[in-house]
């Protein structure tokens, strides 16, 4: 059976180094010309983390990721509201790490380029048209330009799958109108700053509340080995009400200077971190829109399917997108693998995961994990002298956990598909 993978992102190379563990012919045709290590920080959880370890990645990315030891959740006076451990901490047989984004996919696409082979990796390829989606034992055809001449190349493959992110060529083809972003009103602030270890060197940290919030945890493991901390922070605001709409996406990724938020983050120094310090560290910021899209009713058109941000973006709440699109490879490899009838391992793969994913969207959509900072806004907004007389313990056990079951990684859910 051959593969055709729209997207050398995250999702799209898990995809193509399952399918390619299990035997079938796959072929990656990738938008970029070349792959670069650009990007910031993301959190691979347990149950991504599962997964590349089944491809014998866990040591590659335990040499250039953090393993997590922590998440807290602080007000914005840095009261701690919850902290629990996380990956090995937590007793979960695998870790949790935090990475550069770009370092992650550089890992996956060398490991793709020597296990698949260079030929089957297409750089500089962009989906152009789908001719036909396949079906009834038919290929699906399709159409790409080659960026480096601008001409065009047929492809036929008995399974294509559109991992090519929140833009999606495969998704717009379904999907050609009313499909925009949805913008949350809320604008993220990216960087990395180089600065000494905070806390164990190891702990993940989000402080505030659903309109102002930041968040960090450090990505390198071999800056910690030097006693140093390369530490990927996020800042959020929201906008006015006379903010226009959803930025246009040439603006997405935009470098900004740090006088346009940093003033509301002013007095945000504790004695365990210092945020106005770690905004100046930073070489440059980038500025992104928070947006998410509504959930489709079908990714599945005969032989063509969706995977990763191009099936379900969704808010960057929970740190799980990238787990989320892991985990959609390894179930579509799954059941391509245990169904004869290609189209109905299709459509098994999204009846699956489409409900699943939407609902971690729509939960997002209501701060997910990250509520119980918002719930320490309003019920104290001046600050605590004990987290116990504003949320009981068991409240923020049950949101916790409430979360970690919905996305896949509670830690009973995972020892009992344990592979």
């Amino acid at each position: 059976m051959k593969i055709a993978i729209a997207g050398g992102g995250i999702g799209g190379l898990t995809l193509a180094l399952l399918c390619h563990q299990q035997g079938f012919d796959v072929e990656v045709w990738e938008a970029s010309e070349s792959l670069r290590p650009l990007g910031v920080g993301i959190n691979l959880l347990p149950h991504a983390v599962r997964e590349l370890s089944a491809l014998g990645l866990q040591d590659d990315l335990a040499r250039i990721a953090i393993e997590t030891s922590s998440l807290s959740y602080y007000n914005k006076l840095g009261q701690q509201i919850w902290q629990e451990p996380r990956g090995r901490a937590a007793g979960y047989d695998w870790p949790q790490f935090s990475v550069h984004r770009g370092e992650f996919q550089m890992l996956l696409y060398q490991t793709a380029v020597a296990r698949l082979g260079a030929g089957c990796m297409h750089t500089g390829h962009a989906l152009e048209s789908i001719a036909s989606t396949g079906g009834n034992g038919e290929p699906a055809r399709f159409t790409l330009r080659r960026r480096s001449d601008d001409s065009l190349v047929e492809a036929s493959a008995d399974v294509l799958v559109g991992a090519d992110g929140i833009h999606s060529a495969v998704r717009r083809h379904f999907y050609p109108t009313d499909d925009a972003p949805r913008f949350s009103r809320r604008l993220l602030w990216r960087a990395t700053t180089d600065a000494v270890p905070y806390l164990d060197g190891r702990s993940m940290f989000m402080a505030g509340h659903q309109d102002q919030k930041f968040v960090a945890y450090p990505i390198s493991e071999p800056l910690r080995a030097q006693g140093r901390s390369r530490i990927n922070w996020i800042a959020e605001l929201r906008v006015p009400d006379d903010y226009p709409d959803t930025p246009p996406r040439s603006d997405w990724n935009r470098q900004v200077d740090k006088s346009v938020f940093r003033a509301a983050f002013a007095r945000w120094h504790w004695d365990w971190i210092d945020i106005p310090t770690l905004i100046d560290g930073a070489d440059a910021i980038y500025e992104f829109p928070m947006v998410d899209k509504d959930p489709l009713p079908r990714w599945t058109f005969d032989r063509v399917t969706l995977l990763g941000d191009a099936a379900h973006p969704m808010y960057p709440i929970g740190s799980n997108g990238s787990a989320q699109a892991i985990v959609d490879a390894r179930y579509l490899t799954d059941c391509l693998l245990a169904e004869r009838d290609v189209d109905y391992a299709l459509r098994e793969y999204e009846a699956e995961r489409l409900p699943r994913t939407a609902g971690i969207v729509l939960r997002n959509r209501m701060n997910g994990p990250e509520q119980v900072m918002q719930l320490a806004e309003v019920r104290a907004p001046q600050g605590f002298a004990s987290i116990d007389d504003v949320i009981p313990r068991g409240e923020l056990e049950a949101i916790s956990q409430r979360y970690k079951t919905l996305a896949g990684f509670g830690q009973q859910q995972l020892q009992a598909s344990k592979r």
